[in-house]
């Protein structure tokens, strides 16, 4: 009995820990950021610059947590992201053009939200059941669905960017109420549900047990194809949520959009304390690593010389450093 009620502490501190570590290379990272640029990074527009980054590949990051918690990985959230805002944007052009005016505009933007969510939850499916019912590798079945779900892009944008949308549609999406953007907004709230999901609710255990050990969850009777299935479900929700964010901000749909996220949600994750080997993780991690990373992003925009290839390197440096820490500090801890 006190040796079960002994484990139990350990992993609330060694959880606690890793948001200790987190919250102290935070503080660091804002300090340097300040030494750095000074007033140019205090700067209040600054800040709201990085309040619009941050949400659209803080949701991508979430979706591939959850991805990562079971032991998988989702390379084409971007693309699932991206193909929502093109779907649900040929919808929208169908039923409304750029100089429609009455009232009924702002039921069809929204009717087009929802058939943004409809797209990625059934492109996060695909992922899930190929997944889970054919036994490809996830790595292997979201690379390949990555390209499917790009062409699919290409092929209904042409190739080129799809813009044209009524006007009511970026000022809904790129609104603000008070000083926080919608987009923040909607950050929180679903990563709060999230988070909710993973650390409150049977489904974010049994994501955990998945991850942990698979064979584990089908003696103890579980739906393995089902819970696969769901969580690449959310995943695919909230990467198309991401597509709406990255639509109102460039006031157009494209195949390639945001391209360069997939790495840096990936490190985000990895960051926040989600294990690449699975079970193990949560989403409060993953919310301030997104943090981190967006006043790294915006120190870096802040040198013009820098350019996208060499960020693609720091991104990737800095995943490998993040990956090796971990294996250091879960071998020592093991140890202990």
């Amino acid at each position: 009995m006190n040796k079960g009620k002994s484990s139990i502490d350990m992993r609330m501190f060694t959880r606690d820990a890793n948001f200790i570590r987190l919250f102290i290379v935070f503080i660091a990272v804002f300090i340097i950021c300040t030494a750095l640029k000074g007033t140019q990074f205090l700067n209040l527009g600054n800040f709201q610059s990085m309040m619009k980054q941050f949400p659209e590949y803080g949701l991508l990051a979430v979706a591939i947590s959850l991805a990562l918690l079971i032991g998988g990985i989702d390379l084409s959230a971007v693309y699932i992201a991206n193909l929502s805002a093109i779907i649900a944007g040929k919808f929208l052009l169908s039923m409304a053009g750029a100089d429609t005016a009455d009232g009924t505009v702002h039921v069809m933007i929204f009717a087009s939200f929802g058939v943004a969510v409809l797209v990625g939850a059934a492109a996060g499916g695909r992922n899930g059941y190929l997944i889970s019912g054919f036994g490809i590798p996830a790595m292997l079945a979201t690379l390949g669905t990555q390209s499917l779900f790009w062409g699919l892009g290409v092929v209904i944008t042409g190739g080129s960017s799809m813009s044209g949308f009524p006007k009511p549609l970026a000022s809904m999406i790129n609104k603000s109420i008070g000083a926080v953007p919608v987009t923040v907004i909607l950050f929180i709230a679903a990563s709060l549900l999230a988070g909710l999901v993973v650390s409150r609710m049977v489904l974010g255990r049994q994501m955990k047990m998945y991850g942990t050990n698979n064979k584990a969850t089908t003696y103890a009777g579980l739906n393995n194809r089902k819970l696969v299935v769901t969580t690449h479900v959310i995943a695919g929700i909230l990467a198309s949520l991401s597509g709406i964010i990255m639509w109102g901000r460039y006031s157009s749909c494209k195949a390639d959009n945001g391209s360069s996220y997939t790495m840096q949600a990936i490190l985000i994750a990895v960051m926040g304390g989600v294990s690449p080997n699975g079970g193990k993780g949560n989403i409060q991690g993953v919310v301030l690593a997104v943090l981190i990373i967006q006043m790294v992003s915006s120190v870096l925009n802040m040198f013009n010389n820098i350019p996208t290839a060499c960020r693609q390197i720091i991104w990737g440096g800095l995943l490998l450093v993040v990956m090796i820490f971990n294996y250091v500090v879960n071998n020592r801890s093991k140890r202990h």
